[in-house]
């Protein structure tokens, strides 16, 4: 059974340090549940069940938490994708997906799993519209927070994203992919990754971009980069 999506966990959250020196940032508690938690309930909400999560740093929590919760609190299937305990280190993000890319489906939501997005719809509507359009990802773009604020993406009129643009806007780490992004031609590294190789996930972007073959759109709901500690205290003091 192939997953329809992939919750990247396996950073080691230095910003965050101290909280993430025994925690992994997933699993920090945003408004009184994990933070990963936020995105699983939203995918599964959506009707997205099958989920691949990568892990490194203190993975293991990860999957004992969600080995912990009743089978009635997550109607979800977990598959996890442990970069940490097959090569002691995090891969990266292209690196964990093609590590993981055996467990995916052809189209696949990317997200993760330290950002929070409450308000997110993950909809089947998006992954056929997705599939229909015949691009190799579609990225939801968000306007640039003050740790960003040149932005990562233009954005055309007519849906494409843009490596140089007037106007940029922050990825938001949620996406739809399809597989062969990173297969060859456009991904160097084998499916499954059995070396083990890291590598960033903006350099095929960007290379797609330029092919034309990378759509986008803007979100302008709530959304936050939960990298330090002074940002998580934000969330949970407006709860």
């Amino acid at each position: 059974m192939t997953s329809q999506a992939i919750i990247l966990a396996a950073g080691r959250g230095e910003r965050m340090r101290p909280l993430t020196d025994t925690t992994p940032k997933p699993l920090l508690p945003v408004r009184g549940k994990p933070l990963m938690q936020w995105s699983v309930d939203a995918l599964a909400q959506g009707g997205f069940r099958r989920l691949v999560v990568n892990t490194a740093w203190l993975g293991g929590q990860i999957a004992a938490y969600f080995d912990q919760r009743p089978a009635s609190a997550d109607p979800v299937k977990l598959a996890f994708s442990h970069e940490g305990q097959d090569f002691g280190r995090a891969l990266e993000t292209a690196g964990g997906i093609a590590r993981a890319l055996p467990l995916l489906g052809d189209v696949f939501w990317v997200l993760a799993g330290d950002v929070f997005v409450p308000d997110f719809a993950f909809t089947q509507a998006s992954v056929d519209r997705f599939a229909a359009g015949g691009k190799l990802a579609h990225l939801w773009l968000v306007p640039n927070p003050p740790h960003n604020p040149r932005g990562d993406f233009g954005l055309s009129d007519d849906g494409l994203a843009l490596n140089r643009a007037e106007v940029q806007y922050t990825y938001s780490t949620i996406g739809l992919y399809r597989r062969a992004l990173f297969e060859a031609p456009w991904c160097p590294i084998p499916p499954g990754n059995p070396q083990g190789v890291a590598a960033a996930l903006a350099p095929l972007l960007r290379t797609a971009i330029d092919a034309g073959q990378v759509s986008a759109e803007l979100y302008t709901g709530a959304w936050t980069d939960v990298g330090t500690p002074q940002r998580l205290a934000e969330l949970n003091d407006a709860s």
